[in-house]
């Protein structure tokens, strides 16, 4: 995107790729249009990446000089450029309708390795330049480039080794699907593999959040003696529905038996720790956390250790900005029950402002932990 100056990155899974035929057991065109969406997420560029499901959509082969077609009746005003490895750009002349191509957009080769230079592009480039005298084409070496082909990356994924190729999220899609060989026991993962599976189910922007709570959930389990590995998988998969639409998150909660009142069926904030605690438990085998991830929203009176911590770490974790938050932050390591109350006090206050309804459950926390009654 630099060294061409793009104003935006459009990804385009391949529908039904002309070149080669996919193996029977190849992920659909869905599930390879989720993972794009994904990687796409993981560079936190909105508004300049975006995910196109022209080709998905698409009937019969996925030839780019179609999608490129498309591409400019879409964006008529644009400088389209067609980004593409060194193999494809050794074999253009030998697609469908080159000239068409070349005349829709410009192109841009890159290496896959830095070894990947003018002694490979040179020639290829000099020769399209005089078979398309009007094509725009640009060859670049982009530096610090790994060396993985998707052939050997498909093996090593099916020995459970790879996962250093690709970004955290996407693999745990592979796990969750059980892609490309992998095999994952869901309700056995390790905390690396629990991380990158919770990562795969929410937004990219979401991340420092989850990875602030875990951090500041695992310090107050050493303060106050909770098991920490528990406190971290708990502050892991919190959130692990907080992008689920509201037919979901109910559908979630009637498949398992999660008891929901009015305000709860009406509310997302609150949907998303019910939901959330029913996946951890069911899916994910995490019972013991179960109730601290169903009250990590609203609190409530009489809370256990676990959730106490929960609460409290997702009020005050690093990315948390707000007038109060270095008192909550003082009182959360000196007086754990303080800390509930005074968080149940701001939330009480912020949906009085917003002219929101109080959920009972925060009610009851503050009646238990702000007016003195703590244990």
């Amino acid at each position: 995107m630099a060294a061409l100056e793009l104003d935006k990155l459009v990804w385009i899974p391949a529908g039904c790729p002309p070149h080669k035929e996919l193996a029977a057991n190849s992920p659909t065109a869905e599930q390879r249009l989720e993972m794009t969406e994904i990687a796409a997420d993981q560079l936190l560029l909105p508004g300049i990446t975006q995910v196109w499901d022209v080709e998905i959509r698409r009937e019969g082969k996925s030839y780019t000089a179609d999608t490129l077609r498309q591409a400019a009746q879409r964006w008529p005003e644009a400088e389209l450029w067609l980004l593409m490895g060194t193999d494809m750009f050794l074999t253009l002349h030998r697609w469908h309708k080159p000239e068409q191509i070349l005349a829709l957009a410009g192109v841009c080769a890159f290496g896959r390795t830095e070894a990947d230079g003018e002694e490979v592009f040179a020639p290829q480039r000099e020769f399209l330049r005089k078979a398309y005298p009007e094509a725009k084409i640009a060859t670049i070496t982009i530096p610090g480039l790994v060396d993985i082909s998707s052939t050997r990356l498909r093996e090593l994924l099916a020995q459970g080794k790879g996962r250093e190729f690709l970004p955290e999220a996407v693999y745990g899609y592979l796990l969750r699907e059980t892609l490309y060989g992998t095999h994952a026991d869901l309700k056995h993962l390790s905390m690396e593999d629990l991380r990158c599976v919770s990562y795969s189910m929410v937004k990219a922007k979401r991340l420092a959040h989850i990875r602030g709570i875990e951090e500041e959930a695992a310090k107050l389990a050493r303060r106050w003696g909770a098991d920490e590995r528990r406190m971290r998988r708990a502050a892991i998969l919190h959130d692990c529905t907080k992008y689920l639409s509201r037919e979901e998150h109910l559908a979630i909660c009637d498949r398992y038996g999660v008891e929901l009142d009015p305000l709860e069926r009406a509310t997302d904030k609150l949907l998303h720790a019910k939901s959330g605690a029913a996946l951890a438990k069911h899916i994910f085998g995490e019972d013991d956390i179960y109730d601290a991830i169903l009250y990590h929203t609203t609190a409530r009176a009489e809370m256990s250790l676990e959730e106490k911590l929960l609460y409290i770490a997702d009020y005050m974790e690093p990315c948390r900005d707000f007038p109060e938050v270095g008192e909550l932050r003082r009182l959360a390591y000196a007086d754990l029950d303080g800390a509930v109350g005074m968080g149940a006090s701001l939330s009480m206050q912020e949906m009085v402002q917003r002219g929101k309804e109080l959920h009972h459950d925060t009610l009851g926390a503050y009646e238990f932990y702000g007016k003195g009654n703590k244990t």
